[in-house]
């Protein structure tokens, strides 16, 4: 993760990672824009409407600034690695995605703009703090693992539709339950197998 560089604007937000998936699978990653914005650990959707191919409705809360925000998006696509999402309403105006390749692997730049006033036009005043998305880094940081993971994992059968239709339709508070469930699940069978192997070990002295 970092923050090198710095995109055009003043009113702007963006993270930069750099993952180890070569350009192409990174494009097709981010091309599923519902699992793009799901895997945000700090949005809590309430509902996800495709209007369709390149317009959505989402509605949610995001954590991160206590807001409860309704978001109508319009996709423009400079290529598959470059494109753009503008947002009818709100403080912030617009989202772009840039991947560019890497010596071993590829990295994703997130540029959040801003540009309106209290809801009005653009007129060079300072953001209502309330509405500025703090959850930019922890995407990143969320979208990176997933990108990882995908790398990692996706071999395995089901894989994927299991992460695409059961791990992230949750509520990100349950898939953080669900994960510490499961590791003390898992840290208690291995005890339990640690036992039954101390016991053998003795037991055969």
């Amino acid at each position: 993760m970092s923050a090198e560089g710095s995109p055009p604007g003043r009113d702007a937000a963006w993270v930069v990672l750099d993952t180890a998936v070569d350009a192409a699978e990174l494009a097709a990653f981010c091309r599923d824009l519902e699992r793009l914005y799901r895997i945000n650990p700090f949005l809590e959707f309430n509902a996800w409407r495709q209007d369709g191919a390149e317009r959505f409705t989402a509605r949610f809360v995001n954590h991160s600034n206590g807001q409860a925000v309704a978001l109508d998006g319009r996709v423009t696509r400079a290529s598959d690695f470059d494109f753009r999402i503008d947002f009818a309403n709100g403080l912030k105006t617009g989202t772009r995605f840039e991947i560019r390749s890497l010596p071993h692997g590829a990295s994703l730049t997130i540029t959040d703009t801003y540009g309106r006033v209290n809801g009005g036009p653009a007129g060079g005043g300072v953001a209502p703090a309330a509405e500025i998305d703090r959850s930019l880094h922890a995407w990143g940081v969320a979208l990176k693992d997933c990108v990882e993971r995908e790398r990692r994992w996706g071999w395995l059968p089901l894989y994927r539709q299991f992460m695409r239709r059961l791990w992230l339709p949750m509520r990100p508070a349950a898939r953080r339950v669900t994960f510490l469930i499961v590791v003390i699940g898992l840290a208690d069978v291995l005890l339990i197998a640690l036992g039954f192997a101390i016991y053998w070990l003795e037991a055969g002295r």
